[in-house]
This record gives structure tokens, C-alpha cells and sequence, in this order.
């Protein structure tokens, strides 16, 4: 009996250290070498965030708390990324510590160097946004729609985050959030969390999001803003004048919900709403979870543009639900979600459709390459984005190349098989982040080693260029379009029948397949059959714009109107396009005309791109 008392003492006290000890650890998973961030999870991690600020529009500025629960292996410091933020005092465990902060380097900041104990559970910074802060863009009323009120938005991608937030800035690490954000009182805080419905008196609004995400996805927008359901899980935030025409054109919001879940399963995140922006906001669409931040330029009044709300809701499986561990592995969130958005659209809209806007991707794809002929590494899909700003990862290759590497796959293995692997991918690793040599694994075994097929998987993700054996995509509506252009230039006529039903796509690849031998004047006859200077879609202008610049079109106003573009459209692929035709046109003094008058509207995830195209110096 003293034997047995024994053993079960010692076996009480085991079991109660163990239990300890687990409190005291990290997250069982191991994180890889992050070179973008000065974070060392492995040995000190934050898991919670409890954000406490305030937004001050007359001194435009953020100032608050971040406090952060955080687990430890027995290390004796924190350390946390901020990159143009003043911080002013930080507690570890409600008592003051000594601060250190690192040297400051160009791309990431400085390292936040906090003293803790082994036993520290809590950590609170006090800090302050500053006037060089990247993230944030503050608008005035007159860069907004309704003109009434200024608005406030973030972009934290890729790694922005640590310059409104101090925090570790790597996409690995997942942490839950509760936020308390004061405004105005006639304005509305939305973040990437529970979102108020309407707005309050006081001009405080609570947040809350349980499930952990990466810190680039925490995201906040401020504004004169009203909602609008579109189903009891879907709906749109927009400037009132916005608010119809943008719920008219999301309108298939729900659908979409629905054909992604019928693929790969159920969304994990309660809510699906969107927020149009004000026109400056830097890209298509951010995909923050429950709240994708989306640009007013795809509301063209016939639902044309909103491929881009399918991609943006296929990141809530691949990004938002299994992330890309590092920014080297960013072709892991694009690919796949390029790959989910044509699946949603062609099963919503048709093959055609899907075809349509996979070529035009194909189309973006050899001009990237083109473009990266002289570095060809930065043509594979696993890079080596050290030293550099992962910006510079996020192209065409981490998009269309991805998507075509999956699409080849999938005509390889059959359709049925890769559904039934994407669909226990995504459930298997959810809440997770995922590197390409762990993703190279999982795809062996679950599917290729499966099914007895042979696959040139390393080619793809680790060689420059396109292999050959890559899916061939066709589409009869694109060869039609390619024979009324060729008919135009051999009888300088146009048949406006062919084209009154022509979607977005087809006016595309219309325009961007004239040959480099079309004249100024064969441009014009197009433009006076179909006013594609004045278009309402900003697709088609764009393109139209591009050609415009390239093959020194002059009529019916079109510089003007150029001019009038890229003052008031922010979003980096239509303003980078552009100035890039001015550029390769050897028109940089015309095109730095534009860009002095129209580079305070654009956010400096764009201005930043352009600044290094045009050698700009402010």
C-alpha cells in the first residue's frame, strides 16, 4: 500500500508540473526563420491582443494601448516589431519596465525590446501613430465620396502592421483580438472583427475576433459610413451616396458564400461583409477577415467587375483560414485563391466566363515575365525576398503562375481527386500557417503518391518560367473578338452588332490585343464608335488609357481624361499600369506632370511604387 501511495504521489506531482509547464510554454508548433520581422516566437510569443486607442483627425494620429497576453520558453525578453511609432512607456505585468529599442532599418523598423520573466503573462505598450506611419491613410472630406467628413483606413499588408500597432509582424503568428476604438461622434469604427450595424452616440465601438489571425490582417476603417444587408450573413458598409449602387452590384454576395462552401467547405468566419473605400485605397481588394476592404473602381453598374468579391471571399480558406507562413511563401495565399475564385465564378457564371478571366490572367502572366526577364528568380514561386520589402513578391507570379501550376494539377489528376484534396487541404490545416516545402509534402502524399502520378511539382515552385506542361487555356469568345479585330484593320469598320453583348472581359482583351502597328487614327475611328474614353468602367479605361499612352492617341479629349484617372483612382495596378505606359513611352517629364498633382491621393503602399518607377524625389 505505501508502494502504491508512492507511485501515485509522484504521479500527482508529474502530472501537475506538466500542467504547469504547458501554461508556461509557447504554441506546440515550431516557427520557421522569419527574415522580415525581428520577432523570435520560439522563444516568446504574443496570443492576444487587447487594443485600446483613440483616432484623432486634427493631429491625424492613433494613440493608445497594446497590451498582449503572451507565452514564454523561460526567455527573458520579448520582442516586438514598430516601425515609426513613439512609444512612451510599456508594463509587464501592470508593473513599468525599461524599454529598449533597436536599430532602425529602412524595411522593418526597429525591434521592441521588452524585459520579461519567465513567469510574465501580460505586456502593455503605450504608444503613439506618427506622421511617417504607412499604414494609415487619413483623408480629407474632399478625397472622399460624399465630401461631408474625413475618412480613415489601414493596409497592413505585408508589413505594416508594426506601423500602427506595435506587434510581432509575422504572418506565423495567429493571435485572437478585442479592440475599444474612440471617434468622432458622427462617424463609424469597422475593424476586421464583430462589427456594429449602425452607428452610436458616444463614438466608442467595441470589437471582438476569437479567431486567431496574422497581425497584417488586423485592420480598421473610420468614416462616414451606413450597412446594408445583403442575406443574414452578408452585407456592405459604403458612404451613403455609394451605399445603393454598391449593394446592387455585391448583390451576389450570398451566392458566392454558397458556391465556395458547396467546393471546400464551411466558412469559418460568421460574417462575409465588404467595405467600399474611398478611391485612394492602394488595391483591389484586402481580404481582412469578416470585412474585405474593397475599391469603389469595380462598381461598373453591371456586376462585371466582381470577380474580384469572389477572390477576395476564396481567402477566407486560403490566407485568412491557412496562411502562408513567410512572405517567401506568398504564392500559397494567391494561387490558391486565384485557382478558388475562377471555380466560384464558373460555377456561378459559367466556364466561359472563369476561361475569360483566367486568359486575361495568363495575358498579365507573360507580361510579368517580360518584365522579369532580366531576374529570373524572382519567376519562381517559392522566393527569397530577403533584404527586400516582400512588396515586391506580390505580382502576377504569386498569382497567375500559382494559379496555373494548380489548374495543371487539377488536369492532371482529374478534377473529382484535387476537389476531394483542397477540400480536406483547407479543414485539415485550418487556423494554421503553412511554408511551401510542408505544403510539397502534404500535396505527395495526400494526393500525387495516391494516385500513382508522377508531377513535376519542384519545376514549378523552384525553377524561373512557366514548365511546359501547363494547362492550355481557350476560350471561342476571346478567338471571336480577336477576328472582329482583325476584320477592323482590314476594312477600318467596325460591325456594332458583334459587340453589344460583350462583357468586361471581352472589351479587355479587346483593346489590349491591337497590334503595335494600330495608328492614332484607327484609334479614333474605335473611340467614336464606342467612347472608350469616357468609359464608367475602370477596367476598360484603364486598358484604353494604356493604349492611349503607348501609340500617342490624342483625340476627344483623352489626356484630359487620363489626367482625371489617375487624380482621382488610387488603386496601384491601374495607377502602376499607366504611369509605366508613360515611362516606356518616353513621356516621364508628361507623366511626373500628373503624378506632382495627383500623388497626395494615393496611399503609400502606391506612392511608393511610383516614387522608384519615375525617380520621383519629394
Amino acid at each position: 500500500m505505501k508502494n502504491i501511495s508512492f507511485l501515485i504521489c509522484i504521479a500527482t506531482v508529474f502530472l501537475t508540473n506538466c500542467a504547469n509547464t504547458n501554461e508556461d510554454k509557447p504554441l506546440a508548433k515550431k516557427y520557421v526563420i522569419e527574415t522580415h520581422s525581428y520577432a523570435e516566437p520560439n522563444d516568446a510569443v504574443i496570443t492576444h491582443l487587447d487594443l485600446d486607442v483613440s483616432v484623432d483627425f486634427d493631429v491625424k494620429q492613433i494613440k493608445g494601448t497594446a497590451s498582449y497576453n503572451i507565452s514564454s520558453n523561460n526567455a527573458s525578453e520579448i520582442i516586438l516589431d514598430s516601425k515609426f511609432l513613439e512609444v512612451s512607456k510599456v508594463l509587464v505585468d501592470g508593473k513599468e519596465v525599461t524599454f529598449t529599442m533597436g536599430d532602425f532599418n529602412e524595411q522593418l523598423g526597429q525591434a521592441l525590446k521588452i524585459p520579461i520573466q519567465s513567469n510574465s503573462k501580460q505586456i502593455t505598450v503605450h504608444y503613439n501613430t506618427t506622421n511617417k506611419t504607412e499604414a494609415l491613410q487619413w483623408l480629407s472630406p474632399q478625397q472622399t465620396a460624399d465630401k461631408k467628413e474625413p475618412f480613415l483606413f489601414t493596409q497592413g499588408q505585408a508589413i505594416l502592421t508594426r506601423t500602427w500597432i506595435p506587434i510581432q509582424d509575422s504572418p506565423q503568428i495567429r493571435v485572437t483580438y478585442n479592440a475599444t476604438v474612440k471617434v468622432p461622434s458622427q462617424l463609424m469604427a469597422v475593424m476586421s472583427a464583430e462589427n456594429p450595424k449602425t452607428k452610436n452616440n458616444n463614438g466608442i465601438y467595441t470589437f471582438k475576433m476569437r479567431q486567431a489571425i496574422s497581425p497584417y490582417l488586423i485592420a480598421l476603417a473610420v468614416g462616414d459610413i451606413n450597412y446594408k444587408a445583403v442575406s443574414n450573413r452578408t452585407g456592405i458598409y459604403a458612404e451613403p451616396s455609394l451605399l445603393e449602387k454598391a449593394h446592387f452590384e455585391f448583390s451576389d454576395m450570398e451566392k458566392m458564400v454558397v458556391a465556395a462552401e458547396n467546393l471546400y467547405g464551411k466558412y469559418d468566419w460568421d460574417q462575409f461583409d465588404v467595405i467600399v473605400l474611398p478611391p485612394s485605397f492602394p488595391f483591389g481588394g484586402m481580404e481582412n477577415p469578416r470585412l474585405t476592404f474593397a475599391t469603389p473602381t469595380v462598381i461598373a453598374g453591371d456586376k462585371s467587375l466582381t470577380s474580384l468579391i469572389a477572390h477576395e471571399l476564396a481567402h477566407s480558406w486560403s490566407g485568412n483560414l491557412v496562411t502562408n507562413a513567410t512572405w517567401n511563401d506568398f504564392w500559397l495565399n494567391e494561387g490558391f485563391t486565384v485557382y478558388f475564385e475562377m471555380r466560384i465564378m464558373e460555377a456561378l457564371y459559367g466556364k466561359d466566363r472563369a476561361n475569360m478571366l483566367a486568359l486575361i490572367g495568363r495575358q498579365d502572366l507573360e507580361e510579368e515575365l517580360e518584365g522579369f526577364k532580366d531576374s529570373p528568380n524572382d519567376t519562381k514561386l517559392k522566393l527569397d525576398l530577403e533584404g527586400r520589402n516582400p512588396d515586391d513578391g506580390m505580382n502576377s507570379i504569386a498569382y497567375d503562375k500559382g494559379y496555373l501550376f494548380l489548374r495543371t494539377l487539377e488536369e492532371t489528376v482529374g478534377r473529382i481527386e484535387f476537389d476531394a484534396f483542397l477540400k480536406n487541404y483547407f479543414k485539415s490545416h485550418a487556423f494554421s500557417t503553412m511554408t511551401t516545402e510542408r505544403f510539397i509534402t502534404y500535396l505527395n502524399t495526400n494526393l500525387l503518391e495516391k494516385n500513382k502520378i508522377t508531377f513535376n511539382t519542384e519545376e514549378w515552385i523552384y525553377k524561373p518560367g512557366i514548365p511546359e506542361n501547363q494547362a492550355v487555356i481557350t476560350s471561342n469568345k476571346f478567338e471571336i473578338v480577336e477576328q472582329t479585330i482583325a476584320s477592323f484593320l482590314k476594312n477600318n469598320t467596325i460591325d456594332k452588332t458583334l459587340t453589344q453583348d460583350w462583357t468586361t472581359q471581352e472589351w479587355v482583351h479587346f483593346v489590349r490585343n491591337f497590334p503595335k502597328t494600330i495608328t492614332p487614327e484607327q484609334m479614333e475611328l474605335i473611340d467614336n464608335a464606342f467612347d472608350l474614353t469616357h468609359s464608367n468602367n475602370s477596367y476598360i479605361a484603364m486598358v484604353w488609357f494604356e493604349q492611349a499612352i503607348t501609340h500617342n492617341y490624342k483625340a476627344n479629349n483623352v489626356d484630359e481624361m487620363i489626367s482625371s484617372f489617375l487624380n482621382k483612382v488610387g488603386r496601384r495596378w491601374y495607377v502602376s499600369t499607366l504611369f509605366k505606359a508613360y515611362k516606356n513611352s518616353n513621356k516621364v517629364e508628361e507623366a511626373l506632370e500628373i503624378y506632382k498633382n495627383s500623388r497626395g491621393n494615393y496611399h503609400s503602399v502606391t506612392i511608393n511604387t511610383i516614387d522608384a518607377m519615375l525617380g520621383y524625389k519629394n
